[in-house]
């Protein structure tokens, strides 16, 4: 009898106290806000800058070297030689011509080498002195008697005329050194060996070499000296650098950029800007089939909401550096405005009800989401509704602000920006108070999704700048004749991340290789 007494108590007991929360509900603001934490201040971001490097490795042929020899170098050289013996012949004409072969070319050491044969003919010609006749005249009377004497000396010795072959080789030594002034120094040396042999004129022996060489190696050295101050005084090097520095110094679209970031429309367009500052270069190696220039240069690469036209004045001196292998590096910042975080992120949370799977007595509704930064964390405020569901809560509900923090990071292997250490706010206590204590469960399906969804794809924008990047190294393989220039984008790496009050600015550099090959010269 006891029994209904006490179930009777309990069922009052518990309908009051529904009767109390229902009230508290009903008299309670059904909706509200937490204060947000205090920001931490974050210092302005530098301009948008990188260093960048492009670096060539310039083969030129051995055979092209040859082949450019070839035309310049004189196929005939001619000249006279002096009279050897003036006391013992008169009238004496030493005339010679010389005839090169073919130009052979080799490199190994850092040296060049080119050589090539020697073959012509001396013609000398003259008669006996008139002492010498005297001599001879006087000689013989003494031995035959006066009258044979006066015979001799009556009979004028006639001209003699003789001829003989010149060989030889001429080998031609360089040791080219590039110089700060946009010069190259091809330090040439040339040696000329003559076969020996004689030939015999009016009695005399003349020694071949002896009367030629000396006019030969005159000669080639007049020919070196001249082609070594062409060569020292030719400005093609600089030339060539100007005009691939003033291809360089411009702005490339990256249209299109964004437009496959997930949920969002495209960016506005941008462009790269690329502005040459330094050029570099390494002194030339020699081996067995080129001469190789490493040649370079450093700009200064950043990305703009409207096309540029930078100043890119051209080096007077170009920088002397070691040798090093060729690499194409282009520094690539983006820059993201937190507009369009809040974009993304609202995109992937705004309408979505959590816990998604409808398993808990309150449903949270994401209504506004924006994001803010804070010294090295960004702030993630969510305004949220939470409605009752099933038992006590069936029917109740309200809105308030819920803050969290996270941290910005750059997934390299994914290429894309997500948000890390996730945790909620303590100052967003108090909003499960005006949503209701159950809507806790619901946070960390919440932080779940914004570590999962809150993420930007970098991905189109790496692959769309790389295909930019690529199409402008591509301008410089409009090739003239006997240049030959390759390059190529192979992938493009996520490096850095950094933000300010305003934007977020994700590093990107576009790594490949570039070449020059060059298998004809063409003489200026």
């Amino acid at each position: 009898m006891r029994l209904k007494p006490i179930l009777i108590a309990s069922a009052l007991v518990a309908a009051a106290f529904a009767v109390t929360f229902a009230g508290f509900l009903w008299l309670a603001p059904q909706s509200g806000s937490t204060p947000p934490p205090a920001l931490a201040a974050v210092p302005p971001l530098p301009a948008p800058q990188s260093v960048s490097s492009i670096v060539a490795p310039v083969t030129v042929a051995i055979e092209a070297i040859r082949d450019l020899a070839e035309r310049a170098a004189p196929r005939v050289v001619n000249g006279r030689a002096d009279n050897p013996a003036p006391q013992l012949i008169q009238n004496a004409d030493i005339a010679w011509t010389v005839t090169r072969g073919p130009i052979a070319a080799s490199g190994a050491q850092d040296a060049l080498s080119l050589t090539t044969p020697l073959n012509g003919t001396i013609n000398a010609s003259g008669q006996i002195s008139s002492d010498v006749q005297g001599a001879i005249g006087n000689a013989l009377g003494g031995l035959l008697g006066g009258n044979v004497a006066k015979q001799i000396g009556s009979i004028n010795i006639k001209k003699m005329n003789a001829t003989a072959e010149i060989k030889g080789t001429v080998a031609i030594a360089a040791r080219p050194q590039l110089l700060a002034n946009w010069r190259l120094d091809p330090n040439l040396t040339a040696q000329v060996n003559l076969s020996d042999s004689n030939i015999a004129v009016a009695g005399a022996r003349l020694n071949v070499p002896a009367q030629v060489k000396p006019v030969i190696d005159r000669n080639v050295a007049e020919q070196i000296g001249a082609v070594q101050q062409r060569i020292r005084s030719d400005p093609a090097l600089e030339n060539n650098a100007r005009l691939q520095w003033a291809k360089l110094c411009r702005s490339i679209p990256l249209q299109g950029a964004a437009a496959n970031l997930k949920g969002a429309p495209p960016l506005p367009d941008l462009w790269l800007e690329l502005k040459p500052v330094r050029a570099v270069a390494a002194q030339p190696r020699i081996d067995a089939t080129a001469m190789t220039l490493m040649l370079g240069l450093e700009a200064e690469t950043r990305v703009t909401s409207a096309q540029t036209k930078p100043e890119c004045p051209f080096p007077a001196a170009l920088t002397i550096v070691p040798p090093g292998p060729g690499r194409l590096n282009v520094g690539v910042p983006i820059d993201l405005p937190f507009t369009e975080l809040d974009r993304i992120v609202s995109s992937q949370l705004v309408g979505k009800t959590f816990p998604e799977d409808g398993s808990g007595a309150i449903a949270v509704t994401v209504k506004r989401a924006t994001v803010v930064p804070s010294g090295d964390r960004l702030l993630i405020s969510l305004l949220l509704n939470g409605q009752g569901k099933q038992g006590w809560f069936g029917g109740f509900g309200g809105d308030a602000t819920v803050h969290i923090w996270g941290k910005p990071s750059l997934d390299r292997v994914q290429q894309v920006l997500r948000l890390t250490d996730i945790s909620l706010a303590v100052e967003s206590e108090g909003a499960f108070g005006l949503l209701g204590t159950a809507s806790r469960t619901a946070m960390p399906y919440l932080q779940r999704a914004l570590a999962e969804r809150a993420v930007i794809d970098l991905k189109p924008f790496a692959n769309n700048a790389k295909q930019r990047i690529a199409a402008a190294i591509a301008e410089l393989q409009k090739n003239d004749t006997g240049i030959r220039i390759t390059a190529d984008v192979t992938a493009v790496r996520l490096g850095a991340i950094a933000f300010d009050a305003n934007i977020v600015r994700v590093t990107a550099e576009a790594e490949g290789a570039v070449s020059a090959a060059v298998t004809a010269i063409r003489l200026p």
